[in-house]
């Protein structure tokens, strides 16, 4: 009995070593594998990263590019311009400074003027406006959430200005 527990001991280390070099070669099998398709996708990525960069090369920069505005743009940047004689009546109405002090008292009345209330804690204010003539100005409001726009017909009696809503509609 006792000569047979040596060989036992022996038996289980010979086991356990040919267990654990079988697991380790199995492991660098995988990785091996695991490699070769890396291997794979990288020269596939590189294709691919060469097919784009030589498409770039065929792109104009875009300082190059001449941009041509649609027909519609001069008139959007004119919008909002009074007219001198639009300027004219309104300061025999008593304004010294026109679109200054309709802006100004727009950006005042503005609370009770937007058609609708701020949601999800938001508060609606005016984030532009234009004075479009001697009568009328359009209002873009918003709360971060929700916004819209306003048509609005001003008065001016003895330099005081009184505002009417005349349409309005939500974004």
């Amino acid at each position: 009995m006792r000569n047979i527990l040596p060989w036992i001991l022996a038996a289980v280390f010979l086991f356990l070593t040919l267990y654990f070099y079988w697991q380790k070669n199995e492991a660098e099998s995988r990785l091996a594998i695991a490699d070769t398709q890396v291997a794979e996708i990288d020269e596939e990525l590189e294709e691919q990263t060469e097919a784009v960069d030589s498409l770039e090369e065929m792109v104009l920069p875009p300082d190059t590019m001449n941009l041509v505005p649609p027909g519609g743009a001069a008139f959007v940047d004119e919008l909002g311009s009074l007219s001198q004689s639009d300027l004219q009546r309104l300061k025999r109405k008593g304004l010294q400074n026109p679109e200054t002090e309709l802006m100004n008292d727009l950006s005042r009345k503005q609370s009770e003027l937007i058609p609708t209330k701020g949601v999800l804690g938001g508060t609606m204010a005016i984030r532009d406006s234009r004075i479009l003539n001697d009568r009328y100005a359009l209002a873009y409001y918003e709360d971060g959430h929700i916004g819209g726009y306003m048509l609005l017909k001003y008065e001016v009696k003895d330099g005081k200005i009184s505002w009417t809503v005349l349409d309005s509609s939500k974004l």
